[in-house]
């Protein structure tokens, strides 16, 4: 029996992205179908370039087209596309497709350190990833990346844009680069408004699919310039679990809501310490990152413990998602840095089929009444 490309798509139509729940065929994933004899071979196109998922989706893939009567082999390759989330009302970044804020409202919680974290997590699973140190008055992202006293490095011919240092795949501005070490900024509004904007549009980013930025504790200049200047995806808020830094988030979340940008979720930091005879100690109390979620209507990405190694090792410019990828930490923050790709798809995907349907809506004629 001949099989026809209509089999094979039939057959995949019983396949899901395992995060977004829809099937490949429903999402447009499938493509380059090549039928030889009993040879069948396809392309899945998966919406995220960094899918954490990517091997289970080929092998279940594989399965349902091998199910079909006279197909003696399966052939698929995996590929990706970013889906770019747009955010009406606000100028794209060149080259960038999806930007994600990083907010605490409070110092001290460890806020840099995520942002790192999450970074090099969604390098590793194989995304184009940038870090925006936008913290002016006290940046701290070059130090945790392995950059520290490092500069720019030149500028490019053709764009006239400047050369970012890179390390552990991810690329990195921040404005220490551009200043001595040690030098205090004492700057206004108006020129941190300026600054970051240059940040944006003079550095040469290149093409990423994630942007992360993180914000300076508070909600004030900064974090309204950025809102201002960029088409931010969403938000992720990073606390502890005392009462003290839950009362700043929720005024971090409350600006993000001004500002019209999503919440992905919380990131509960320092959550627990496991002493020396493995007990669990909350040090800065229990249950907080809950509680906070549970009253803002958000998602608890994460409750990340309190580990030494996390401090030493962003002391020394080496996360601890590249250090000690099996321990602990590194683990949580990776399954948040996936929920976050997740999460941008399933808003790529619902912005790709409202276009669709407001394009085919558009194109239907009307019929003028006789």
């Amino acid at each position: 029996m001949m099989i026809t490309r209509e089999q094979v798509l039939e057959a995949l139509k019983t396949v899901n992205d395992p995060e977004l729940h829809k099937s490949l065929t429903e999402l447009g994933m499938i493509d380059n179908i090549v039928i030889q004899g009993g040879a069948v071979s396809f392309e899945v196109i998966l919406t995220t370039k960094a899918c954490p998922l990517k091997e289970k989706i080929k092998a279940d893939a594989t399965a349902a087209v091998q199910a079909l009567t006279g197909v003696e082999s399966v052939t698929v390759a995996i590929s990706g596309k970013t889906l770019s989330v747009r955010l009406p009302e606000r100028k794209a970044v060149d080259g960038v497709k999806n930007i994600i804020a990083v907010s605490s409202g409070k110092g001290g919680v460890g806020k840099s350190t995520v942002t790192v974290n999450l970074a090099c997590a969604m390098a590793k699973l194989g995304a184009k990833v940038g870090i925006l140190d936008a913290d002016i008055y006290g940046p701290n992202v070059p130090i945790m990346m392995g950059l520290e006293g490092q500069t720019l490095k030149g500028v490019e011919e053709d764009t006239k844009k400047a050369i970012l240092p890179e390390n552990h795949g991810v690329k990195v501005m921040s404005i220490s680069f551009l200043v001595k070490p040690g030098q205090a900024l004492i700057w206004r509004g108006p020129i941190l408004h300026k600054s970051l904007a240059q940040f944006f549009t003079d550095m040469a980013w290149g093409e990423l699919d994630y942007l992360l930025i993180d914000l300076p504790p508070g909600t004030g200049d900064a974090q309204l310039s950025i809102s201002q200047l960029a088409p931010i995806t969403g938000g992720i808020i990073v606390t502890t679990p005392q009462d003290v830094s839950l009362s700043d988030c929720r005024r971090a979340n409350t600006m993000f809501k001004q500002t019209n940008i999503p919440v992905f979720g919380v990131v509960e930091n320092m959550s627990y310490f496991v002493n020396r005879h493995g007990e669990r100690e909350n040090i800065f109390g229990e249950g907080g990152g809950e509680r906070l979620t549970q009253e803002l209507g958000l998602p608890l990405l994460a409750e990340v413990p309190l580990v030494p190694q996390v401090r030493s090792d962003a002391d020394a410019g080496n996360p601890i998602v590249i250090s000690a990828p099996e321990s602990e930490p590194a683990i949580a923050l990776t399954n948040v840095a996936k929920q976050i790709i997740a999460a941008i798809c399933e808003m790529g995907v619902a912005q790709m089929q409202a276009d669709e349907a407001s394009s085919e809506q558009n194109s239907t004629p009307e019929l003028s009444a006789v």
